[in-house]
């Protein structure tokens, strides 16, 4: 079992105030993040929803990845992008999720198929539950 941990240090009030993010592991530290950023996407700042998508698209890229070299057709390369929403308010309405990757010996249905598989597999997929999470595109170079 593996537990990770990341950290933030918070000043002031919700909208005026203004934090630093950062991972356990030292490898992403003292990220900024304010309200600002989240609310309007003015600033220059991160946002959890920011930090979402990229655990999001790292997971689903290693489920596709995985699914693939079980079906004895690994990926050369392939590049994954999550867009996250969130609506003040309401919270994360949805992610989306667009893949683009070469995989030789593989034809543009079967990788689909394989991607959708992937996307509900995928554990940040399953953590998301209750939000609309959706493959937009899978998109086979040859």
């Amino acid at each position: 079992m593996i537990t990770s941990k990341a950290t933030t240090r918070w000043q002031g009030g919700l909208s005026n105030g203004k934090g630093i993010t950062g991972g356990e592991s030292g490898v992403f530290s003292e990220l900024p993040v304010d309200w600002r950023q989240r609310s309007t996407g003015e600033g220059t700042s991160t946002t959890p929803e920011e930090l979402l998508a990229a655990a999001h698209s790292a997971c689903f890229a290693m489920a596709l990845s995985h699914a693939l070299e079980q079906n004895g057709t690994p990926p050369v390369e392939m590049r994954t992008d999550a867009r996250v929403q969130f609506v003040p308010g309401e919270g994360i309405t949805w992610s989306m999720l667009t893949v683009h990757a070469h995989v030789p010996g593989l034809d543009p249905i079967a990788f689909t198929e394989i991607a959708e598989k992937a996307k509900d597999e995928c554990p940040m997929s399953q953590a998301l539950a209750g939000t609309d999470v959706s493959l937009e595109s899978a998109t086979l170079q040859e």
